[in-house]
């Protein structure tokens, strides 16, 4: 849609650049065809908003604001041309000057468009199951935490987001998500969609300040922490001691943990006692209490990707009313328990619940590396293969974000991240196909598991 904005506005621009060459001889009568033209094009960009088909309208935010203020500009130029009348009218602008002017407005333009050509059209893929899907949403304040990234002594805030089949019959089994780090509570949009489609309801979560942004009880954007992104990009760019990556990573699995399990209970609460108390804030009550009317308690997975895989894969061991759990190419971190000796000490208890990990082809060298130069197997291998049930899917041509929506939502973005040669649409669809058959089997028992090794 980007596209066809722009091409759109630069043949009315040409148009006009012509026409005015060939019979514009009089600056007053140029700038009345300059105010028509401005409503033109603001006409355009609306309607393109407007259409059902368009998706993430905020993306033409930007042109719609410059095309108007051009507009501003071209009324107060025509009514200082008026006040100033009985003077002799001027020429308009010279050839040369109409065409340049016309191209440093495109230019400008598509500056301003530029989230529309970054950004895709992308709503979800078509989901297969029997349900619509509905969304709702809630934060919930955790009054026994104070927030560390906040400095006034707030109490830390999670957002959860519903989605739900939309029938008033049923008892569905809960799926919670993690986002990666920089993330966002949409990253998976589409697996969602499908599962909740298929009867689950699904609650994604925001990490704030390891979300790339998320809101506040206040109404406040909270960013990604520069820190946290500092610290990230320090781990994966600089050689750091194994005792430091192990302080910084678990205080990351910690703060991750303790907002899922606090959500998770919350959850349980608010379901046992069939009301919502304080620490929920919502303008939704009603449909949350009826969404957790129908979850099913006894019958919850847990998955995310990266370091919100490793969260829910700590969770899942610490907790005895998990089922099943799937991490989305991340690094296991919870289950690194110490340093010792310059090497990693992995908690030596078998991993209690059916685990799947997700991972990429060009990994699975990583792990034969990481072996043979330090003597002991990668951490996710370790947690797989001492799981009672574990098991790998490993998947070529991919890269990180391609576990996610992001190369869906936006190629660009998701290059720069990490984005393989595959079709997104294709490999998505995949990936929730297998989510799907993983949680259907072990929170459903439906079905039998036909989970391939490769991909």
């Amino acid at each position: 849609m980007g596209t066809l904005c722009f091409i759109l506005i630069a043949v009315i621009e040409i148009f006009f650049a012509v026409l005015t060459i060939k019979k514009y001889n009089e600056r007053k009568i140029w700038k009345k065809n300059r105010i028509f033209l401005r409503l033109v094009e603001i006409f355009i960009v609306l309607c393109i908003i407007l259409l059902p088909i368009t998706h993430l309208k905020w993306r033409f935010a930007l042109a719609m604001i410059f095309l108007i203020i051009r507009l501003l500009v071209a009324l107060i130029s025509l009514v200082a041309t008026r006040k100033h009348k009985h003077h002799t009218p001027n020429p308009i602008k010279t050839p040369v000057a109409i065409i340049s002017g016309g191209i440093i407005f495109m230019i400008f333009f598509a500056i301003f468009l530029a989230p529309a050509f970054i950004f895709t059209n992308y709503n979800g893929l078509k989901t297969t199951g029997d349900f619509q899907v509905k969304e709702t949403s809630a934060i919930l304040v955790d009054e026994k935490r104070t927030d560390d990234f906040e400095t006034d002594g707030s109490f830390r805030e999670v957002p959860a987001h519903f989605f739900y089949p939309d029938t008033e019959k049923g008892n569905f089994p809960l799926v919670i998500f993690s986002h990666g780090a920089f993330g966002y509570y949409q990253s998976n949009f589409s697996t969602y969609t499908e599962l909740a489609s298929h009867g689950y309801i699904v609650v994604s979560l925001d990490h704030p300040h390891h979300s790339f942004f998320t809101t506040d009880t206040q109404g406040n954007t909270i960013i990604v922490d520069n820190n946290f992104i500092n610290t990230a990009m320090k781990l994966s760019n600089e050689d750091i001691s194994k005792e430091e990556t192990f302080e910084i990573t678990q205080e990351w699995i910690k703060l991750r943990t303790d907002d899922e399990n606090f959500v998770l209970n919350t959850l349980q609460k608010a379901k046992s006692n069939k009301k919502l108390d304080n620490t929920w804030y919502t303008e939704d009550k009603d449909t949350i209490l009826n969404v957790l009317s129908k979850t099913d308690m006894e019958k919850i997975g847990l998955m995310g990707h990266s370091l919100g895989g490793a969260t829910g894969v700590q969770v899942g061991r610490e907790r005895k009313d998990i089922d099943a759990v799937i991490d989305l190419d991340g690094t296991m971190l919870g289950d690194i328990v110490d340093v010792k000796n310059g090497e990693y000490v992995y908690n030596k208890e078998p991993y209690p619940i059916p685990v799947l990990d997700f991972t990429k082809a060009q990994d699975v060298d990583n792990r034969k590396a990481f072996k043979e130069e330090n003597g002991y197997v990668y951490v996710n291998q370790n947690v797989t293969d001492n799981a009672k049930t574990g098991k790998t899917v490993i998947f070529s041509n991919v890269e990180h974000m391609d576990f996610t929506d992001l190369p869906l939502i936006s190629p660009t973005i998701a290059s720069m991240f990490g984005k393989g040669n595959v079709d997104n649409e294709e490999f998505m669809t995949t990936i929730n196909g297998i989510v799907l058959n993983w949680f259907d089997y072990y929170l459903k028992n439906e079905g039998t598991l036909n989970i391939q090794e490769n991909y």
